[in-house]
């Protein structure tokens, strides 16, 4: 009897093996929705139940043991090592990532918003090539993942070029200019809710927070994809609008990033 019992928790653990290091992989690179569900659920639940913890804060604890204090670049190493070599996440990743960093080089903004903030990766990203005495402002539903972005922005030292506000984006982004005393943004990364990302387009625009030459940048456009957002700024007049082609985030699975320069 325990050794027909050995033989099947054997033969279970030799299937799960094969299931997680060959199969279900090579799928995955085949299949961003198969890719979404078993890093963005299935493995994520058990690794919640298993440790008692969320994927954020093990990305923190990844960050304080592995990342130098004061340092973002090494926050961003921590967290894509972590993410290519333990765990999926959602960030934006390091292949986008460059292209991010390029088109914000090149906008050199003084003034940005973030919608999606997630745990802060792409918060340190940005913040990190903001020159002296600008400003970020980034937006956050959960109220979870915030208290964790905060921890993870301010061990890379960017507390000071970052405000984190709580709350559903279409609630927030009319509040904006009373709120915080702005004029316009420079530049505007989308990384929230795929379904929020063309009525908040929209209501950044009502709400008169674009200038001439404001720069939406957008993730996620393929998979899992935003199409109304992007049949929005590839057929309107009030945008010139560029496809970045990528993957999705630490995966082989194709995904970019559309960059649309507001026109007024």
């Amino acid at each position: 009897m325990l050794w027909s019992l050995l033989a099947v928790t054997a033969g279970s653990a030799a299937v799960l093996y094969v299931l997680y290091h060959w199969l279900i992989p090579a799928a995955m690179q085949r299949s961003g929705w198969l890719a979404l569900l078993w890093h963005a659920f299935i493995f994520e639940r058990v690794l919640d139940f298993v440790t008692g913890s969320s994927r954020p804060q093990r990305m923190l604890k990844a960050v304080q043991k592995n990342a130098t204090k004061g340092d973002p670049e090494s926050v961003i190493s921590a967290i894509d090592y972590y993410c290519r070599h333990k765990e999926w996440a959602m960030n934006v990743g390091d292949d986008k990532g460059l292209i991010l960093d390029s088109v914000l080089t090149e906008v050199n903004p003084s003034m940005a918003l973030e919608l999606g903030t997630y745990c802060g990766y792409s918060t340190v990203r940005i913040a990190r090539l903001m020159s002296p005495g600008s400003k970020l402002i980034t937006v956050e539903f959960n109220p979870a993942f915030a208290t964790v972005a905060r921890q993870i922005i301010a061990y890379a030292g960017l507390q000071d070029k970052v405000t984190v506000v709580e709350g559903p984006s279409g609630d927030l982004i009319p509040k904006l200019k009373e709120r915080f005393g702005i004029k316009s943004f420079d530049f505007v990364f989308l990384d929230h809710w795929k379904d929020r990302y063309e009525p908040d387009a929209k209501l950044l625009e009502d709400c008169g927070l674009l200038k001439k030459g404001t720069v939406l940048l957008a993730d996620n456009v393929i998979c899992p994809g935003t199409p109304e957002y992007l049949k929005y700024v590839r057929n309107s007049p009030r945008y010139e609008s560029r496809y970045y082609k990528s993957n999705l985030e630490y995966t082989k699975v194709e995904d970019g990033l559309e960059k649309s320069v507001f026109l007024g």
